[in-house]
């Protein structure tokens, strides 16, 4: 059985780790200084406001980050196709809470079992950067949230695993990186956001969930495993 999968990544949305990154800065505005040579008080207030504006900045950029961090993010889509099935997402609510996050993940568990059955052959994980980022968050999010996952997920394995299959690995070599949209390119394939005629990748999908666009964003996803699986079937020689 070949499981295509994707997950779509949020920001920190726990009070807790949001002030964590607020005490860091104001801790850095505190010791805030403009440099001696300033004199005039003027600009010594400009100076600093510029600088707490900075702080922010990065400050919300680091907090952005976290969505690429399975200790501190959180998923609001999982999608998957079993096969040659239709792609199909799962999510719930706004996608921005853990309760909602935990419900996404025991369903996907809940599927995996139930396709999985008692095949005595293990399934085939198939994606574009499982191995570092999909099976990786996904594991860590388990575990933060008390969830336990299926035996049968590869979470340790590498991209030359049998039971893997990393269509960025796979095409730029170990340790080396090409993005879903350049393969897309390479085979003549519809782009990221072909579903609304407009540029969407994952940079926009926090900014989606945030708007309650949830569902545009499970269709973006339920995009990326079409795309996936047809780039797949294309390097294994198989479509």
């Amino acid at each position: 059985m070949n499981i295509y999968m994707d997950l779509e990544t949020i920001p920190a949305q726990s009070d807790r780790i949001k002030e964590v990154f607020k005490t860091n800065a104001e801790k850095e505005k505190q010791f805030t200084k403009a440099p001696a040579n300033y004199k005039d008080e003027e600009k010594i207030i400009d100076y600093i406001a510029n600088k707490s504006a900075e702080i922010d900045a990065d400050l919300d950029n680091q907090w952005r980050k976290t969505s690429f961090d399975g200790g501190f993010g959180h998923i609001c889509v999982i999608g998957y196709a079993l096969d040659d099935s239709a792609p199909v997402t799962i999510y719930n609510g706004n996608g921005l809470g853990e309760d909602d996050e935990s419900k996404t993940i025991v369903q996907f568990y809940d599927v995996l079992r139930d396709a999985y059955g008692n095949n005595e052959r293990l399934p085939l994980f198939i994606g574009h950067n499982i191995v570092n980022f999909d099976l990786r968050f996904l594991l860590q999010r388990s575990i933060v949230l008390g969830i336990v996952p299926p035996s049968f997920i590869p979470f340790d394995g590498k991209s030359w695993s049998d039971y893997i299959y990393d269509t960025m690995t796979k095409w730029a070599g170990h340790g080396n990186r090409v993005s879903l949209n350049k393969l897309c390119e390479v085979f003549d394939m519809p782009l990221k956001g072909a579903e609304f005629d407009e540029e969407f990748d994952g940079s926009m999908v926090w900014d989606a969930i945030k708007n309650g666009e949830i569902a545009k964003v499970a269709t973006y996803c339920a995009g990326d495993i079409y795309r996936t699986r047809e780039i797949f079937k294309k390097m294994t020689f198989s479509d």
